[in-house]
């Protein structure tokens, strides 16, 4: 198994303590490391604001160093054909994926919390605020308090059918003389050591670029790499491009933001509302999937409150959002104790303090303001931003440049392409989305410029980090990379795992769909063993 992030995991997990033997390949440490993270550097074109070394983590856990912990099933709507989708529709079903879904629940410690088709189960009591309107509709995620690379970590190293190699990068595969058999597995460490290993079947799970990139790395044999005969290989790139679709100036903020605020939740494993686009309004406009989060900007803030913030961010652990970015991880790739550090985060915990008590009228006011259901300062306005689907476009792909990285591999240049559609759906969702909170608010929705830039430049749209589409199922080899089985077409003993197989996105953070498809694999895979 190529990679040791969620998916990689996930199908490692499942032949824990038993007679098959698995040998898991990781490119990174336990933790995230400058030196290795650099192999994950590389270009980017296109349309959308993407950086392929900032939205990857090489280490054991992969990206799930950094998640938010969002999990969510893809619906029917988001699986099925759409007359007004080029490419889309799964070959699989919601309810052929549900019994994985359940499996994947139990892994990451929710199964508490009832499925339905492209939601969670709402829970009793969820106030989900004023905004009503038939294009609209709230689905419900569930926050996992797991991080894989932490909690699964002592049982992988203690299984002794179980040999994970950290620091092992994989350059290519080894195939017969057809390409239609694996042999081998070519692996590098930075320190100049090699080695080849031979297995009966292979996965690899190492992320929606770089599974593209070692495919078409793997060229020896195959002319343009293993599984790409009719060049589909690294087509079809996807991520949920995100962007803020507009303003919304109200004198009741928290109507539209507090059912949407994820800083609180009961239990270790919390379910939140999204405010997404209905099956109605995609097919009565013509619209790829879509939610919006209204973010409540503040304008001054007090400086009794200001420390009061620093005060709970010392004591709090942090809790990560899907939408945040990976440099803080990856800019302390390389830990190390500091005690004047450590004094200074004193220092800072006892100025504070002393803010506090200096300005307690500050605080005062900013509690009567949240017991009466207002948030703590007065903002200046809420800003809606949108994440959204994206249509699945050949044209948008990963392929290999001519530079070389630290282990003469070819690196990747990604070029992200949108289409007519996702511009149209970013137009008309901002309309919708704009004028149900601001209806709800009693306020008023101002779309922002850039959405009426016929040009398209200079777009403030970026990803989210979810990779997906470069070797998409299908069930006949003219249209995907893989099989039903997640099999590369054409070649017997090799897999795909994670979302570069999944043929659209929907809006749903990918990691929950990710990890049930490995296990569903990884059944498959008991069955050829």
């Amino acid at each position: 198994i190529v990679g040791a992030g969620p998916a990689g995991i996930a199908i490692a997990r499942s032949w824990l303590n038993t007679s098959i033997r698995v040998c898991l390949v990781e490119g990174g440490g336990h933790r995230p490391e400058s030196l290795s993270q650099s192999l994950y550097e590389g270009s980017a074109v296109g349309e959308g604001r993407f950086d392929p070394i900032r939205s990857r983590v090489r280490a054991l856990g992969g990206t799930t160093h950094v998640w938010g912990g969002g999990c969510i099933p893809l619906g029917n709507g988001d699986l099925s054909r759409h007359d007004w989708i080029p490419h889309s529709g799964w070959p699989l079903a919601y309810e052929q994926l549900r019994p994985f879904y359940e499996r994947a629940s139990r892994l990451f410690g929710i199964e508490h919390h009832a499925l339905a088709d492209g939601s969670f189960v709402t829970p009793a009591g969820l106030r989900l605020g004023a905004i009503e309107h038939d294009l609209l509709e709230h689905r419900n995620f569930v926050r996992s308090p797991v991080f894989f690379g932490e909690v699964f970590r002592e049982e992988l190293a203690r299984a002794p059918n179980v040999q994970l190699l950290l620091h092992a990068n994989a350059t290519s595969l080894d195939a017969g003389p057809d390409a239609s058999h694996i042999r081998s597995l070519a692996v590098q460490s930075l320190s100049g050591q090699s080695v080849s290993l031979v297995a009966r079947h292979y996965v690899l799970a190492c992320g929606g670029i770089e599974n593209a990139r070692l495919l078409l790395l793997s060229d020896a044999v195959a002319p343009g790499g293993l599984g790409n005969r009719r060049d589909l290989v690294g087509r079809y790139f996807m991520d949920h491009p995100s962007c803020r679709l507009g303003t919304l100036q109200t004198g009741s903020p928290e109507r539209v933001t507090r059912p949407y605020d994820r800083s609180g939740g009961k239990g270790t494993a919390p379910c939140f509302p999204e405010l997404c686009l209905s099956d109605a309004a995609r097919e009565r406009h013509g619209l790829l999937n879509g939610r919006v989060k209204p973010f409540a900007v503040e304008g001054r803030v007090p400086e009794g409150i200001r420390a009061l913030r620093e005060l709970r961010r010392a004591f709090r652990k942090t809790v990560h959002d899907e939408a945040m970015a990976l440099d803080g991880p990856l800019g302390s790739a390389h830990p190390t104790f500091d005690a004047s550090a450590t004094e200074r985060s004193f220092g800072a915990v006892g100025k504070a303090g002393a803010t506090i008590g200096l300005h307690p009228g500050h605080v005062a006011r900013a509690l009567y303001r949240k017991r009466i259901g207002k948030l703590p300062g007065a903002p200046q306005r809420v800003d809606v931003v949108g994440y959204f689907e994206q249509a699945p476009n050949p044209d948008s792909r990963v392929r290999l440049s001519d530079q070389l990285d630290a282990l003469g591999q070819r690196k990747v240049v990604v070029d992200w392409r949108l289409t007519d559609l996702d511009w149209h759906t970013y137009r008309t969702a901002a309309t919708i989305f704009g004028f149900a909170l601001a209806n709800a608010s009693q306020g008023q929705f101002t779309t922002d410029e850039w959405l009426g830039d016929r040009s398209r430049a200079d777009a403030p749209i970026h990803g989210t980090a979810h990779h997906m589409g470069t070797t998409r199922m299908s069930e006949s080899p003219d249209e995907g990379v893989v099989d039903l089985h997640s099999r590369v077409h054409g070649v017997a003993n090799l897999h795909v795992a994670g979302s570069s197989v999944f043929p659209t996105g929907g809006w749903a953070f990918p990691t929950f769909t990710i990890v049930g498809m490995g296990l569903g694999l990884a059944g498959h895979l008991h069955m050829l063993l």
